[in-house]
């Protein structure tokens, strides 16, 4: 909207434009200063109480060591990143058919749901020993831990979709002779989307720090190790602007995960649901 269509406003609706305006550049413009600011103070911090570079390393020089280290390190990242990817996809069909299967028996519901929840609540470096002793293979003891921690919130948030469609709707269907199936693929599936998609978020990070978690669990080393275990040999080191440009890259990775799985869910939801239509306004 520009200045002279604001200027044929009424007052009010001129205020709640400009409102919506500050708020949209607000949004982007707090965040990267308090940023900016925190970056800044521990730049400070260090120079002014001279703290050793192996034990708080300034901005500038977890920088530098990111990019004379970055071969080094994003080749780890690759290696975190298969493994991340793969266990949200195979959580994605593990959580969604079973959730499906839930849908439609309640017995099996009832059966089979306590072991999911078993799963979630028990901590993975306590299942991992379990995993060491059956699993032979490394990249599939790392790929089943992520795949544990990223699998719960899917077949939850899918469950509850699924069992969240409005009774109206689902009597509607019944009466014009719909099959159960139908049901699931035309009422049923497209209900539980939203809720799928907020689940998808949350395994898109929880995968992540499960392939993290589960490197470190494991103590994988070698040239095809991931970035947990860069990490630990930096520790072990103290290199600490390594390990600081190690957990920057997991930080920035997480956030670009939740920022493309965010993205997916707008342009699945933006024509149709309610969550979606309200951010266009």
């Amino acid at each position: 909207m520009t200045a002279i269509d604001e200027l044929k406003l009424d007052p009010e609706e001129a205020r709640r434009v400009r409102q919506e305006r500050f708020e949209r550049i607000g949004r982007w413009v707090l965040p990267l200063a308090i940023m900016i600011l925190a970056i800044w103070l521990w730049d400070r911090i260090c120079v002014w109480n001279a703290i050793p570079q192996y034990i708080l390393p300034r901005p500038g020089v977890v920088l530098s060591t990111l990019y004379n280290d970055a071969g080094l390190l994003f080749s780890a990242l690759l290696v975190t990143l298969r493994i991340t990817f793969l266990s949200l996809v195979l959580a994605v069909i593990g959580g969604v058919g079973l959730a499906v299967l839930f849908a439609q028996s309640k017995w099996v519901e009832m059966s089979f749901f306590p072991f999911a929840i078993v799963l979630q609540v028990t901590p993975i470096v306590a299942i991992f020993p379990l995993i060491n002793i059956y699993v032979d293979n490394q990249t599939t003891k790392l790929l089943l831990c992520a795949w544990i921690v990223a699998f719960f919130p899917i077949l939850s948030n899918t469950t509850l979709g699924l069992n969240s469609v409005d009774r109206n709707l689902r009597d509607l269907f019944k009466l014009n002779g719909a099959t159960r199936w139908q049901q699931l693929r035309y009422l049923r599936l497209p209900a539980a989307m939203p809720y799928f998609l907020g689940g998808l978020k949350i395994a898109g990070g929880l995968s992540l720090i499960g392939a993290v978690v589960a490197e470190f669990v494991a103590g994988t080393t070698g040239q095809s190790s991931g970035l947990a275990s860069r990490i630990i040999e930096a520790g072990y080191r103290l290199n600490a602007p390594r390990l600081f440009a190690a957990l920057f890259l997991i930080s920035l990775t997480g956030i670009l995960i939740f920022l493309v799985l965010s993205l997916i869910s707008h342009l699945i939801l933006r024509r149709w649901h309610e969550s979606a239509l309200k951010q266009e306004r």
